[in-house]
């Protein structure tokens, strides 16, 4: 049987996702980030072309039958160039034709190379509308050379791939921290309230970061988060070791509920913040120590002395703060079980945080979406680009044994597919599945 042709477009997507890989992987990115530029401008061209010929000869890739105006008969190798460098294209060719193909569209990408540049960095990085895409695909006298229909089909390439993203199987996914948080965003075009859009991230035991789930949740409640984590459990995602968060409480009911096995960490840096709201500015730097001696403590026992000495120094001065303080202390505490070295990157959400501010910083741009759609591509793109760039976080070989006595602690089961290569862990990990 002969084997399926595969659009250049499509071994694009390809490679990029391969980059994204190794990007993920890699402390130094600037020349991998460099190569996903390129990819992306590749893909950009090689989709318009694509589509042109498929406008041309009325049917898609892998749709059969036959056209007056002729068939697809291979691509034929080609180049742009760029600020940086020459592009490979592979133009594509229509055989059997009336009259012979000529592309519209290629001669007029070719003398615009710039402002592609700048289309692929908003269809990547921000979304850019189909009216985006018209503007660039504009002839000298004004003639759009595809039709509406064949840009906005190319617009929705990237709502595809978001809900491809939703649909990513993460059983084979080792994850070992998650993060939990929301952003908020004006998605309706007449005026209404900010909806909340939840994330999750994790950290998998090979150090890499990765996003995991993105979803519209109105009102941040405990059903919105609830339907999150059936989700990314439907997915196959195992039991984290911990996950962090604000104090939401709805977002704690459901993910108590979700990950009873899952040590619950509250992020230090909204709490800090909740606290010395409480205290006047003249005190904030000396609560602010105090504080810090209890969260960074060395161990919980030297935790739990450390917040006694708090309580005696401001329980009188302070009320209100310390009653702040002494809420959900076992939750502020809770990454001191995990790995010394891990405990600065897990107890906040400033992962979350980082990529929120990117993902703002774009949709500040747009002052209220024209429908949820755009502004779900919007925040997709941002986060998944903000992703990439993500450095690993190192698992040594005794905070990989300090996980898996930790799991074994929380009564998870083991996995089959774990990355030991080390004999020792290997020999441990052996102990570790038989006691589960």
């Amino acid at each position: 049987m002969p084997k399926k042709r595969i659009p250049p477009s499509e071994r694009l997507s390809k490679n990029i996702l391969e980059l994204v890989q190794n990007l993920s992987n890699n402390g130094n990115n600037q020349e991998l980030l460099s190569k996903l530029m390129q990819l992306s401008m590749r893909k950009t061209i090689q989709e318009i072309l694509e589509q042109e010929v498929t406008e041309h000869i009325g049917k898609g890739y892998y749709e059969h039958g036959q056209s007056r105006n002729g068939d697809r008969n291979g691509y034929k190798p080609a180049h742009i160039r760029t600020a940086e460098d020459k592009l490979l294209i592979e133009k594509p060719q229509v055989d059997d034709a009336n009259e012979p193909f000529r592309s519209n569209v290629w001669k007029h990408v070719k003398g615009n190379t710039e402002r592609l540049e700048k289309i692929v960095v908003e269809m990547y990085a921000r979304g850019c509308s189909t009216r985006d895409i018209e503007a660039l695909l504009k002839d000298e006298y004004g003639n759009i050379l595809l039709s509406k229909s064949a840009i906005s089909q190319l617009n929705s390439r990237l709502w595809q791939e978001y809900e491809s993203f939703c649909k990513t199987d993460l059983s084979g996914y080792d994850v070992v921290y998650i993060f939990c948080d929301a952003v908020y965003e004006s998605l309706r075009l007449h005026k209404s309230p900010k909806e909340g859009i939840l994330v999750v991230w994790g950290i998998l035991s090979s150090g890499a970061k990765v996003l995991l789930a993105m979803e519209l949740g109105n009102k941040e409640s405990y059903d919105d988060w609830l339907q999150v984590y059936r989700n990314l459990r439907k997915r196959g995602l195992n039991d984290p070791v911990l996950g962090t968060s604000d104090g939401a409480p709805g977002l704690i009911k459901a993910f108590e509920e979700a990950f009873s096995k899952t040590l619950r960490q509250r992020c230090l840096v909204h709490k800090k913040r909740n606290i010395l709201n409480k205290v006047p500015q003249e005190a904030v730097s000396e609560v602010k120590i105090y504080l810090n001696s209890v969260y960074f403590a060395p161990d919980k026992q030297s935790a739990y002395a450390q917040a006694k000495a708090f309580r005696d120094r401001f329980g009188r001065l302070y009320p209100s703060a310390v009653s702040s303080f002494d809420d959900d202390l076992d939750a502020c505490l809770a990454h001191m079980e995990c790995p010394a070295k891990h405990r600065r990157h897990i107890s906040s959400t400033n992962l979350a945080e980082r990529a929120f501010l990117e993902e703002k910083r774009r949709s500040n741009t747009i002052p209220r979406f024209f429908e949820e759609k755009s502004g779900l591509k919007l925040a997709f793109a941002s986060l998944i680009r903000a992703s990439y760039t993500w450095r690993k976080i190192k698992f040594t070989f005794d905070e990989q044994i300090k996980i898996l006595e930790l799991r074994h602690k929380l009564g998870h089961k083991a996995k089959k597919e774990q990355s030991i290569r080390n004999p020792k862990r290997i020999a441990y990990a052996k102990t570790f599945s038989q006691q589960n």
